[in-house]
């Protein structure tokens, strides 16, 4: 089959589908200029150390590793980057009445930024409008705490308790929100599409994703330059940059 009757017929797929949820993982986002962590031009691909900033116990115990957290999230603070059209065209299939659930672990907010309801987003590993303290657990913006780095503190801390800050994102080591997790696979295990866009499909839980969904009977659909443990079991799996091919497929639902 071609790659246009492929298309053609996963939007047909798609329009006659009564449930549609959509994962998408840091592949859709390098179109807009982040770049992607096991890729091969990846974050830790390039640097296995910078892996140290994403997780909770180099963080906690390492001045160092904070300081150095404090430096990427000034580089990629929200707002520096602009959603591209993969992003948009999410945006048009939930505007065609299609889209019911779109779950992310990306922590780049630009689903929302490209427009996205809240409603049907789940952002499972958390995201960087904000920050947290690890002791008292208060929140307070992002922009705030970086006003306070580009100020000259390099690991500002809770102003409340003293505590350390950190963004408001699920690090390795720490546990996912379980209300977000229970939705992410209801909408898996109810759908009759899931499209996995610009995601590996190897971070554990979010990656049993498709396997809910091929258990339910639904299409699986991916989307990622990459191979994934699931392309054998795909409907489709598409390789070319998803700013191009996802936008052709929602255009024809």
């Amino acid at each position: 089959m071609s790659q246009l009757a492929e298309i053609e017929a996963i939007a047909a797929s798609i329009r006659s589908a009564t449930k549609v949820v959509v994962l998408t993982g840091a592949g859709i986002s390098t179109e807009s200029g982040i770049p992607d962590f096991r890729g091969p031009q990846g974050l830790w691909t390039k640097n296995p150390e910078a892996q140290k900033l994403s997780h909770i116990q180099y963080y906690v115990a390492d001045k160092d590793v904070r300081v150095r957290a404090w430096k990427a999230r000034k580089d990629l603070r929200p707002g520096r980057f602009q959603p591209n059209r993969g992003h948009s065209a999410l945006v048009d299939l939930e505007k065609k009445g299609k889209l019911d659930t779109l779950v992310t672990q990306n922590i780049d907010s630009l689903h929302l930024d490209a427009g996205t309801s809240p409603e049907i987003l789940i952002e499972v590993h958390g995201h960087t409008r904000e920050v947290v303290c690890l002791d008292c657990g208060e929140r307070a913006p992002m922009e705030r705490a970086l006003a306070r780095v580009e100020a000259g503190e390099e690991d500002p801390d809770c102003r409340s308790c003293g505590g350390i800050l950190k963004s408001a994102t699920v690090s390795f080591g720490q546990q996912l929100v379980e209300e977000d997790l229970d939705r992410a696979f209801h909408a898996a295990s109810t759908c009759d599409v899931l499209l996995a866009i610009g995601s590996t499909l190897e971070v554990t839980p979010v990656a049993y994703m498709p396997e809910y969904a091929l258990r339910a009977g639904a299409e699986l659909v991916i989307i990622n330059a990459e191979p994934t443990p699931f392309n054998r079991s795909a409907s489709a799996v598409f390789r070319n940059p998803i700013g191009e091919v996802l936008p052709e497929i929602v255009s024809r639902v």
